[in-house]
């Protein structure tokens, strides 16, 4: 395994911890203000020491906020993901399976999502709705469905051909244990590497909401939001943006890479 993917399974399993139990590592809770003590850089910049990395424009500890803000994305980007890979791979499964009328409506929705600009589908939806919790959880679900209906389509098909379906099916087996028992176990490297491509992606596009204020919704916090309080002091409080941005960098990068990394493993080309 080389080092680079060794480092990018550390930070991902530190980053795990620092969202599970990062509110440990402070008195704190995310949500207490300290009015005398706003806007306080990290203690190694000069700031006090009972607030590692300082305090933001409320005087709310910017380490609480952090650990807050990675278990929220973490659990929007999960949540959001596996939706989707459920949605799409179903109906690329069904497609393949039905064939005829079924498939071509299924291909048709799906080259209408994959024409259509995600970012502003959300802005829409979540400016017309109240941003509700499950609604955005939801919503951030349908990002990438089509891709996987375009995968798990292709590889059923391919599939369907193989020598094991044919002995099955000429066996007597029904057509929900052919394709859940037997084909979805062997195509399921497909759905392991795209959704680990996709995770990263539902990550930024969680993060970019909750920036622009369509996102998750205060009192809850995400890194998006927390880079969102900072904006208008990047200058005087640079630890606001600086600190939940390089968090929102390296997870996505170290999924990403770990991605690549699965797909070339689990290629049976090579």
């Amino acid at each position: 395994m080389p080092w680079i993917i060794r480092f990018c399974f550390g930070f991902i399993f530190l980053f795990i911890l620092f969202a599970l139990f990062g509110e440990f590592l402070t008195d704190h809770s995310y949500r207490n203000t300290f009015l005398l003590k706003r806007l306080l850089p990290p203690f190694f910049w000069g700031g006090d020491a009972e607030f590692l990395l300082g305090t933001d424009h409320k005087g709310r500890d910017l380490l609480a906020r952090l650990a807050m803000g990675a278990r929220i994305s973490l659990i929007v980007a999960i949540l959001g993901t596996v939706i989707g890979a459920v949605f799409g791979s179903l109906l690329g499964m069904l497609a393949a399976a039905r064939r005829g009328l079924t498939e071509s409506v299924i291909m048709a929705a799906v080259d209408v999502q994959a024409s259509l600009p995600i970012i502003i589908v959300a802005l829409f939806v979540l400016a017309i709705f109240d941003t509700d919790f499950t609604l955005f959880i939801l919503l951030v679900g349908l990002v990438g469905w089509e891709v996987y209906a375009r995968l798990m389509r292709g590889a059923t098909l391919s599939a369907k051909e193989q020598g094991y379906v044919l002995a099955v099916r000429a066996l007597g087996a029904s057509q929900m244990r052919i394709y859940f028992r037997h084909i979805l176990p062997n195509i399921f490297n497909v759905l392991i590497v795209q959704f680990t491509v996709n995770l990263p992606l539902t990550i930024l596009l969680e993060t970019a909401l909750s920036f622009l204020g369509l996102g998750v919704q205060p009192p809850l916090t995400s890194l998006g939001q927390i880079m969102s309080d900072g904006r208008d002091r990047l200058l005087t409080a640079w630890w606001l943006t600086m600190f939940p941005g390089i968090l929102i960098f390296c997870v996505a990068l170290s999924i990403s890479l770990l991605g690549d990394w699965l797909r070339d493993r689990l290629d049976p080309t090579l």
